[in-house]
């Protein structure tokens, strides 16, 4: 296990409170939050079984996650600052958006629990009012970096959508109000799953002058088992999914504005069994799952545009942060000795300009 001898930086984390903000269960934990076997009844039977199946488990998304939350998971680890990326904020029609960066604004970051050192919110580049949703962001928050639209979407109906139309980042309309992250200088966090990285690729060529960060590798659903009705059934499945994705990667990796987070790699999507199996991924476990794709982003993309991000609580379903931290900081030293102080600092703090 390596030992870091130098304050991290988180570079992707969320925050929430279905208490007290406008939150898809906010309803539901209003209601049952002290019951939590109903809870969870209740938020199966309301929600389809592609999201379940993608969360793996609904206390994860139904209770609290704030900053004290993420420090009790933390651990021993020293953290210099994290940054907020979108978390599905339920008023997210037009300027509704503007709501979850004053709430992450509200919360107590602070020396007795964790540096925010940046926030990237959403909006849709296809709203009419794009540019003026990114100055109402900017003025709701001097950490404010940037924007996600999640665009992922799987060929498989079984898999959860995150978007209402394929290749969202194709859409006209969404590529002429991404003219204004450019002009605003601003960040774009792209998630997809592994069989979109085409249009990543595209986004990135036709905007060379952006930065891009490609969220949680590419997420290569169905990799490590099967998900969805027809994804990753057999091990000759899996392996063409990694090598699909391998070959999408080397060619993403050739746009220089283009970088990744070494995150997601827990999430239930991509085929883990650890939360139908009541237990949590060892360090070990996990550093055999992951080497392989750490390498590969490695050897293609180096280390300087490689970026620890913790995902939490997302992944929090299929292990802990310090047995993810210590998997990936032993994979990474395994891959290039030279390269962990950049991956789990320098690169975040270049690329949002913490």
């Amino acid at each position: 296990m390596q030992q870091l001898d130098f304050a991290i930086i988180d570079s992707h984390i969320h925050q929430w409170d279905p208490y007290n903000t406008p939150h898809a269960a906010a309803l539901a934990v209003k209601l049952l939050g002290k019951h939590p076997y109903l809870l969870d009844k209740f938020v199966r039977l309301v929600n389809s079984d592609d999201l379940i199946e993608t969360i793996g488990l609904t206390n994860h998304v139904t209770a609290p996650y704030l900053p004290e939350n993420y420090l009790e998971d933390i651990g021993h680890y020293q953290v210099e600052q994290v940054v907020h990326v979108e978390a599905s904020w339920h008023k997210n029609k037009g300027k509704g958006v503007i709501g979850e960066t004053r709430f992450i604004e509200s919360l107590p970051f602070n020396e007795e629990t964790v540096k925010l050192g940046g926030i990237v919110a959403t909006a849709d580049p296809r709203d009419s009012n794009f540019k003026k949703i990114l100055q109402l962001h900017k003025k709701a928050s001097p950490r404010f970096k940037g924007i996600r639209k999640m665009a992922a979407l799987h060929e498989d109906k079984e898999i959860h959508a995150w978007t209402d139309e394929p290749h969202l980042y194709r859409n006209k309309k969404f590529l002429k109000g991404f003219e204004a992250i450019a002009q605003n200088n601003l960040t774009f966090d792209a998630w997809v799953y592994s069989t979109q990285l085409s249009d990543v690729i595209a986004l990135a060529k036709q905007f060379p002058e952006t930065s891009i960060v490609l969220d949680h590798f590419g997420t290569p659903a169905g990799l490590f088992g099967k998900v969805g009705s027809i994804t990753g059934l057999t091990k000759t499945a899996r392996e063409n999914i990694l090598v699909r994705w391998q070959d999408d990667m080397a060619e993403l990796a050739l746009s220089p504005n283009v970088y990744t987070k070494m995150s997601g790699l827990l999430m239930p999507v991509l085929g883990h069994q650890f939360h139908k199996q009541g237990r949590l991924a060892s360090k070990q476990e996990i550093y055999d799952l992951v080497l392989p794709l750490i390498s590969h982003v490695l050897q293609n993309f180096g280390s300087y545009r490689v970026m620890f991000a913790s995902n939490f609580p997302m992944d929090r379903v299929s292990s802990s942060l310090l047995n993810i931290i210590d998997a990936l900081s032993d994979a990474v030293v395994a891959c290039d000795p030279n390269a962990l102080e950049r991956v789990f600092h320098h690169n975040a703090k270049q690329f949002y300009r913490l």
